[in-house]
Order: structure tokens, then C-alpha cells, then sequence
């Protein structure tokens, strides 16, 4: 019984963050500002982080879970970067 609940959830799990990636993803092309697009890629990259990590937990192999700790850090200095050369203009002083 509390396999098949899981599974279930899981599944679930996997359909509600695929939605909500191609929600970020269209704010990322339509947002009005580019405030905007940086925090829906932000938000895209936490998505396909906790994708990667529930699908590590349906198959039960280690390397989605690295993967997603890459992402993860990728994800958070791309998000930095972005918003450094929103503000300054430039990335590197």
C-alpha cells in the first residue's frame, strides 16, 4: 500500500514540476522586464534542480542527485551574475 502511494506521489510530484518549469520558462521569454526573466530563470533552475532529485528517488541512483547539487551551483552564480550586471552594468570590476 505505501509503495503504491508513493509512486503515485512521486509521479505527481514530476507532473506539478514540469508544469511549473514551462510557466517559468514562458515568464522567462514574455517577462516585461528583464528583473523579471532573471528571477524566472532562477526559478527554472530550482525546478529542474528538485526534477532531477525526485527522479533520482524513482530510480534510486546517485548521480541525479550530483547532478542536481551542479545544477544547484551553477544555477545560484548564474543568478548572481545576472543580477550583478543588472545593477552595475558589468560583471568583473
Amino acid at each position: 500500500m505505501s509503495h503504491t502511494i508513493l509512486a503515485w506521489s512521486v509521479t505527481i510530484a514530476q507532473v506539478f514540476l514540469a508544469i511549473a518549469m514551462a510557466l517559468a520558462a514562458l515568464r522567462m521569454f514574455r517577462g516585461p522586464r528583464a528583473q523579471d526573466r532573471v528571477l524566472a530563470l532562477d526559478t527554472l533552475y530550482v525546478n529542474s534542480m528538485l526534477l532531477l532529485m525526485v527522479f533520482g528517488m524513482r530510480t534510486g541512483k546517485v548521480i541525479y542527485f550530483e547532478a542536481s547539487l551542479v545544477i544547484g551551483m551553477l544555477g545560484f552564480v548564474a543568478t548572481v551574475a545576472l543580477a550583478k550586471f543588472l545593477m552595475r552594468g558589468e560583471v568583473i570590476e
